[in-house]
C-alpha cells in the first residue's frame, strides 16, 4: 500500500485530531516484515470512514477506532505467554474499549453544551409604561 498518509499529522485536521485521541500519531516499522515502510495503525483513508460515519464528531469517530482497535487485540493477541513475556490481548481489549465509553459519553457532553449555547432574541413591540409605580 502507498504511504499517502500526512507525516507527521496534522492537528488542525480532523484526521489529525482523531489520530491524537486514538492514539496514532508516530507511523511503526512493522516487527514482522521489517522490508515495509513503517506505518501508522490507520491510514488516513480509515479515520476519514470513521469520520464521516459519525458525521464529523471526532470524538465519536475516535471512539469507533479505539473499539475497532479494542477487537483487533484481542482477536489477534489473545493470551500470549513465553519464558519471560506474557500478553494479554482480552485486557488489553477491554481497557481500549472502556477509553473508547469515555470518549463517547465526552461527545455526549459536547454536543448537550452546544445544544445549550442556542438562544432566541425576542423584539419588545410596545412600549413599557410606568404609570402605574
Amino acid at each position: 500500500m502507498p504511504i499517502t498518509d500526512v507525516t507527521p499529522p496534522d492537528y488542525s485536521t480532523q484526521i489529525g485530531q482523531v489520530r491524537l485521541l486514538i492514539p496514532d500519531t508516530d507511523q511503526l516499522a512493522n516487527p514482522a516484515d521489517p522490508s515495509q515502510a513503517a506505518s501508522y495503525i490507520f491510514d488516513d483513508s480509515q479515520i476519514q470512514a470513521f469520520v464521516t460515519m459519525y458525521v464529523g464528531s471526532i470524538k465519536r469517530a475516535a471512539a469507533q477506532a479505539k473499539l475497532v482497535l479494542a477487537t483487533s487485540e484481542a482477536l489477534i493477541n489473545k493470551v500470549i505467554t513465553t519464558y519471560d513475556l506474557k500478553t494479554d490481548g482480552a485486557k488489553l481489549g477491554a481497557e481500549i474499549r472502556e477509553q473508547a465509553k469515555l470518549l463517547r459519553e465526552e461527545a455526549i457532553e459536547d454536543e448537550q453544551e452546544d445544544a445549550n449555547d442556542t438562544f432566541t432574541v425576542v423584539g419588545n413591540t410596545t412600549a413599557w409604561t410606568n404609570s402605574w409605580l
